[in-house]
């Protein structure tokens, strides 16, 4: 197997973009990623588009076929990728493979999701529809209503308070505000949300103990990389980013029937099997993106990866180490949380941001100095399906 890189990153903003369909978004991403890999007309081998609701929510399908004409890519390969949240890295993981295995030379992987285009309630079932088919979806269980179950279990065994998770939402909405492609462009106002006399009404319970902006949003957008053999990348003459280690792992997909709750085991042997793979430890990571759907989840996978000690991701948050400046920056995006959550898109997005972070091509505001590895972490369903990728800086 060879050594893969990424010579090409693109997105586009998220947020509300009702303008646009879900080819355009994902077109747009893509002549972006293409541009900045210099291949103006030029094809790539593979296209690999990252996709959950277009079937349900746009009624259309063969996404990746549509996408391939529209960009003028044929005859390259084409497939639509769909691993719910964790779509997006499953799609990197299949154009990884491909280019490692000699198989491809150049291979283009999109995601994108158009999330906005229903009601709210359309979409809280789209998302719903992840959850067991048999013991959860019938009963009305959601994505959120798991959260809550999963913080307050969390919470009360590692003695977490409401301020640790006060501390993510703050610091990723800080950091989303700096971030041109975020949804959230506005830092929160922490006497009106947290502390103030109306903030139980701006910052209403959801899913006890979560409120809302302990929740992501629901985002249109879309994101791009292109991906090559390492040959490529150095006849580019300009830093790159290499694809160190990855890692994928399952769990069951109830939450009930897991011997503790609390613990994403395939959270942890996703991050095992990526630095192994890497030869790196958690120490040796400058910049990490994690999936932080919900505001817990930035905390606990935190830990699962082994960023912190078993029941000290909170007070890390808390204590400053998890912004930019601390010991590890996590989510200097803004995450899930403020750039926002278009699921196909995610996976992508988390490594484009790493990509922009490694080629220190960021403004000072949002850069981590000097960085040359980071990490992403993606949770599919409630973490019964998880991809981790570790990246580092190639000089050519």
């Amino acid at each position: 197997m060879r050594d893969v890189a990424i010579i090409g990153a693109g997105m586009i903003p998220f947020g509300r973009r009702y303008e646009d369909s879900l080819l355009d978004m994902l077109a747009g991403a893509s002549l972006k990623a293409l541009d900045d890999a210099g291949f103006g007309s030029q094809s790539v081998d593979a296209l690999y588009v990252a996709n959950v609701g277009a079937g349900m929510l746009q009624h259309q399908t063969a996404i990746a076929s549509s996408l391939a004409d529209r960009l003028s890519l044929l005859p390259a390969a084409a497939e639509t990728i769909e691993n719910g949240p964790a779509s997006g890295s499953s799609a990197v993981k299949a154009g990884l493979l491909g280019i490692a295995s000699g198989y491809y030379e150049t291979v283009l992987v999109v995601g994108g999701e158009k999330m906005r285009a229903g009601d709210g309630a359309h979409t809280t079932d789209f998302a719903s529809t992840m959850t067991h088919p048999q013991a959860e979806y019938p009963y009305g269980v959601t994505m959120p209503g798991l959260a809550g179950m999963f913080a307050r279990l969390y919470m009360d065994k590692y003695n977490l308070t409401a301020e640790h998770l006060h501390a993510v939402s703050i610091k990723n909405h800080e950091m989303g505000a700096l971030n041109p492609y975020a949804h959230f462009r506005k830092p929160i106002n922490r006497e009106e949300i947290f502390d103030g006399p109306q903030a139980a009404l701006r910052n209403p319970i959801v899913a006890d103990p979560l409120r809302l902006y302990d929740l992501c949003p629901t985002s249109d957008g879309a994101a791009a990389l292109v991906l090559s053999s390492v040959d490529i990348a150095r006849r580019l003459g300009r830093p790159y980013v290499v694809i160190a280690g990855f890692g994928q792992a399952t769990d069951t997909q109830t939450l009930a029937e897991r011997a503790d709750p609390t613990e994403l085991k395939a959270v942890t042997l996703a991050a095992r099997q990526a630095f192994a793979q890497a030869n790196l430890r958690p120490s040796d990571i400058h910049v990490a993106e994690l999936h932080d759907a919900f505001t817990i989840l930035e905390i606990a996978e935190s830990e699962c990866v082994g960023f912190f000690p078993k029941g000290a991701g909170g007070e890390a948050a808390l204590k400053g180490q998890t912004r930019l400046g601390g010991s590890i920056p996590i989510n200097v995006s803004g995450g899930l949380k403020a750039r926002g959550h278009p699921m196909g898109a995610t996976g992508v997005a988390q490594i484009v941001e790493i990509v922009w972070q490694l080629r220190h091509e960021l403004p000072e505001n949002r850069q981590v100095p000097n960085a040359q590895t980071g990490l992403t972490l993606n949770f599919g369903g409630f973490a019964n399906n998880v991809l981790c990728f570790i990246l580092k800086r190639a000089e050519p």
